[in-house]
């Protein structure tokens, strides 16, 4: 009996290659396309994390700002010297001044517990720095600005504590930018503000008193600019969304691009797509005819 005979090989497959449908993603014009879109996508990524980031480290500021304004009224105050320049980390910490009242200034527009006010502001030129000065809020009153109203500064050598704080930015923070004061006014607390106000010298930097005095009403300690959720940090918390809607736009319009293409493409297969136009046939110019 002869044997059976052996078994065939099956026939490899063939080697698989792109549908022809989807062949113009190799075409120049689409491999710019592809190229575009995966830079585009992984840098919308990017600065949308980023502007996150931004927002996240603003909320934690704020958090720590706040938890040190409150913790720094429990600390030791320390000489003024020690904590200029005033920067994020010195903001609101307790400072001790020694020295004589001098001018003294009215803030108007001041808000306090939801009621309209002003500060006192008095001028202490101190010992140090060549008798420089340290622009000092004493209080807070309601009411409009009335120089009759503030009390005066006590006389003589004095030392005050209380918060220190960064120079006020006009138009930020709700400090007022208006300018055409009265005379003895300023609308910020601010050293640039100030200098063609008073005669002497002035740091950069200015003290809230702990508590008021004269029976004034202490004005609290503020976080230090750029530390709060304001308006820049919810431009950031925007901006995040705004770059993660563009990462998706381009995936959307890639794939749209792609549908309208293939579907080109099947239509050309099949005949559907509409012939061109034919193109004017021009009639031959009749003998004996001259052009006008």
């Amino acid at each position: 009996m002869p044997g059976k005979p052996a078994p065939r090989p099956h026939p490899l497959p063939p080697p698989r290659t792109v549908e022809p449908v989807y062949r113009f993603l190799l075409t120049p014009r689409w491999w710019g396309i592809n190229v575009f879109v995966l830079l585009a996508i992984p840098f919308c990524v990017f600065m949308g994390s980023w502007q996150l980031s931004r927002f996240e480290d603003r909320v934690q500021d704020h958090r720590t700002a706040t938890e040190e304004v409150t913790a720094e009224k429990r600390e030791a105050a320390r000489p003024l010297a020690e904590l200029l320049p005033v920067d994020k980390k010195t903001s609101g910490d307790r400072v001790t001044v020694s020295g004589r009242y001098g001018t003294q200034l009215l803030v108007p527009g001041r808000q306090l517990d939801d009621r309209d006010g002003f500060y006192v502001l008095t001028l202490l030129r101190t010992d140090e720095g060549a008798g420089k000065a340290v622009p000092v809020v004493r209080g807070w009153l309601p009411g409009a600005a009335d120089p009759a109203k503030a009390p005066a500064p006590p006389t003589g050598e004095v030392t005050v504590t209380g918060a220190l704080q960064a120079s006020e930015t006009p138009g930020s923070n709700g400090v007022s930018a208006a300018g055409g004061l009265p005379a003895g006014q300023t609308g910020a607390i601010s050293a640039a503000s100030l200098v063609n106000l008073v005669p002497y010298d002035l740091y950069d930097a200015w003290v809230t008193l702990d508590k008021g005095d004269s029976g004034m009403k202490a004005v609290p300690a503020t976080a230090p600019a750029d530390t709060g959720l304001d308006l820049k940090a919810f431009q950031n918390l925007g901006y995040t969304g705004e770059w993660f809607v563009f990462a998706g736009f381009v995936v959307f319009m890639w794939f749209r691009l792609v549908r309208r293409e293939v579907e080109f493409a099947r239509d050309a297969e099949l005949g559907l797509s509409p012939a061109p136009a034919p193109a004017p046939v021009e009639e031959p110019a009749r003998e004996g005819v001259s052009a006008s």
